[in-house]
């Protein structure tokens, strides 16, 4: 929300490049697709500016910052990540990243959560996840409360409200179509192909990239609800499925990611450069970034079908309290990864009593609580 509200004074206010109603468009539809909302909203004022062209001119200005500073924590890290100091800057930060988390889980439950059906549904997600060592868990989680919201609060629509004319149901354009068409037809290959086409050397680093590939564009079109949705479900691929981090370096990596401006998502530049250097890096930041964005390009043009759907409604009413449930098993998870002391309990407790009370922005909190990382431990 604070990246969204610079694009509102910049745009809307500044240039008067778009309307108010242009911009709340774009956050209702972001809402309701996979991925990181910010990311999603930037790159729907891309394409409304600019069509395809500007959407993907957005997406790029809106990641590469924080990709060039997680290589360099990234490179930092893995050249001193067992030095004293640097352990124990992570140990103050880690605290404050579950306590951020709680915050984000405890907010999004009071505007979210508000009957019992949905704090059941939250409380058996946070739950399974806490629990669970499989990623499956995850999908099953998000599947099994999408059908119960639709059971439980589908109601079919009389009419289709007048404000959704014909007009607003323009196939995308052939540009659109193109450019789309052509990033599948250089993508698909190089997933798919190219391993088993390569010699053996070649080929083992080829099926590295392509498993980073999709394992991170299929959490990116899976993950519904905002940043910190990507969590749990980043956790159940590195660290239990893959074995690509442990949980410690996966703590690390979300911490990295809340250093960084930006969204979260940008933690899958730190694990790609564990798995594969500057390449796995590259490799898994456009793999998450990429499918939502354009998913959101394609979606642009059927904006109101999607909003004004009451079976979409209904079904994020069950989804919703899950990702809840979701976020805060998540928290739970980084404090127990971290090594238990009465230091870091405490610490979590100032940071909650700091980011929900005070509302201190992570950009301060997290820095912050590096700083005292390196004076306390």
């Amino acid at each position: 929300m604070a990246l969204i509200s610079v694009v509102q004074k910049q745009l809307v206010e500044k240039d008067k490049r778009i309307e108010n109603e242009t911009l709340l468009e774009g956050i209702s539809l972001a809402s309701v697709l996979p991925g990181p909302i910010a990311f999603n909203v930037v790159t729907f004022v891309g394409y409304k500016l600019k069509g395809v062209r500007g959407a993907l001119v957005s997406m790029a200005g809106i990641v590469l910052p924080s990709f060039l500073m997680m290589l360099i924590l990234s490179f930092l890290y893995t050249k001193y990540g067992d030095v004293p100091s640097f352990t124990h800057f992570f140990a103050g930060v880690l605290p404050a990243v579950a306590a951020i988390i709680i915050s984000v889980a405890k907010g999004m439950a009071k505007k979210n959560i508000s009957d019992t059906p949905q704090i059941m549904i939250a409380i058996a997600a946070a739950i399974i996840i806490a629990f669970s060592k499989a990623y499956i868990a995850t999908l099953s989680v998000m599947l099994i409360s999408a059908a119960l919201g639709y059971l439980i609060y589908y109601k079919p629509s009389a009419s289709i409200p007048n404000e959704i004319t014909n007009k607003s149901f323009n196939l995308p354009s052939r540009e659109s179509g193109f450019i789309i068409a052509s990033l599948l037809v250089v993508l698909v290959p190089l997933v798919l192909v190219l391993p088993s086409v390569l010699p053996e050397d070649s080929s083992s680093i080829a099926l590295m990239h392509q498993k980073l590939m999709l394992a991170f564009s299929g959490m990116s079109l899976s993950l519904f609800g905002g940043g910190y949705v990507v969590i749990p479900a980043m956790q159940q691929v590195v660290v239990n499925s893959m074995k690509w981090l442990t949980n410690k370096e996966f703590a690390d990596a979300i911490a990295m990611g809340q250093v960084t401006p930006g969204p979260i998502f940008i933690s899958a530049t730190f694990i790609g450069y564990k798995v594969a250097g500057f390449w796995g890096a590259l490799n898994a930041t456009i793999s998450i970034f990429l499918p939502p964005g354009l998913l959101m390009i394609a979606c642009a043009r059927f904006f109101n079908q999607i909003r004004n759907s009451s079976v979409v409604s209904a079904v994020f009413k069950g989804l919703r309290p899950a990702i809840i449930g979701m976020i805060a098993a998540a928290a739970v998870t980084i404090i127990l990864s971290n090594e238990l002391s009465i230091k870091s309990g405490l610490l979590v407790c100032v940071f909650l009593l700091l980011s929900i009370k005070y509302k201190t922005d992570p950009v301060f909190l997290i820095p912050g609580a590096g700083i005292i990382g390196l004076l306390i431990f």
